[in-house]
């Protein structure tokens, strides 16, 4: 599908309006996580409730604004919920001595997860204790309805490209004392704030090929994950039509595809999220999402 924006980023004004605009980029590699007061960053407003309408109701318009503080491109209202793909990138697979799944596996995060760039993960008493881990990943946002699609066509169904960081809880997913004998990963992804998504939405005319995307997650200024697209075993368009067997992904809905290998867990000691903490989800041609994190 074709959206009116090359890339759709939600903000407050200098006047305090929060919009929707499709940013003047001063330069053609500038990172629009690294959006300030200061930057005086324009936009133009996008006009529209709908921001993956074609049919010209949604429109880029002539009015020119000035960024004050770049929000997420989504509010939680703006997503109908988060399908997340676990155990996708090979080469993790293979570091952690795992065999590759045959089919991709599916967990769900509730809306209310989204949060906002340059905000931070709020992470609840529960999971306090040593576990609370950040996962980076390219998200998709799908821009119509999709259902029964095929592989050939399921590209056409995207709207947007961005990154995510699937904030997790270790012992509530893995802990037999916690998460029980079998692993779970609904509760110990799900609470409030442990999906930040973000700096913009990019048209997938400006991606080309996701496979060749580059994703990387800094920590502190430490890079933990570094890792190509294209080493996903299941890659986007076998994930939108997989996903969309049997059952309508409605416009609105986030895929997050996986993370590759370098996560807090899995480091010699594990290093966790802590109060004060940087998260950084770099990937190209989209931007830096940049997110703090405190403990409530």
């Amino acid at each position: 599908m074709k959206v009116v924006w090359e890339r759709l980023i939600r903000f407050v004004t200098t006047d305090g309006r929060v919009l929707r605009g499709d940013p003047i980029l001063p330069s053609p590699d500038f990172d629009l996580g690294n959006t300030t007061e200061e930057t005086k960053l324009q936009a133009h407003v996008i006009a529209g409730s709908d921001p993956y309408d074609t049919t010209g109701y949604t429109r880029v318009t002539d009015e020119v604004v000035t960024v004050k503080q770049l929000l997420g491109p989504l509010a939680q209202d703006d997503v109908d919920i988060l399908r997340c793909i676990g155990l996708n990138y090979a080469k993790h697979i293979k570091e952690a001595g795992r065999s590759p799944p045959p089919f991709p596996s599916v967990f769900f995060k509730p809306s209310t997860c989204i949060q906002d760039h340059g905000a931070n993960v709020i992470v609840p008493k529960i999971a306090q204790d040593d576990q609370a881990d950040y996962e980076g990943e390219l998200a998709i946002v799908i821009g119509k309805n999709a259902k029964n699609v095929s592989t050939e066509d399921a590209l056409d169904y995207v709207a947007a490209y961005t990154c995510g960081n699937d904030i997790s809880s270790r012992k509530l997913q893995r802990d037999p004392a916690f998460a029980g004998r079998v692993p779970q990963w609904g509760f110990s992804k799900g609470f409030d704030t442990f999906a930040p998504i973000g700096p913009c939405l990019v048209n997938p005319e400006l991606i080309g090929d996701p496979k060749k995307l580059l994703l990387k997650t800094i920590v502190n200024g430490d890079t933990r994950q570094e890792e190509y697209v294209d080493d996903l075993l299941f890659d986007c368009a076998y994930l939108i039509s997989y996903l969309s067997s049997g059952t309508t992904l409605k416009k609105g809905s986030v895929i997050m595809t996986g993370t590759p290998g370098g996560v807090g867990a899995g480091l010699n000691p594990p290093q966790y999220l802590v109060p004060g903490t940087t998260m950084e989800v770099v990937i190209d041609k989209i931007g830096t999402l940049r997110n703090g994190v405190e403990f409530a």
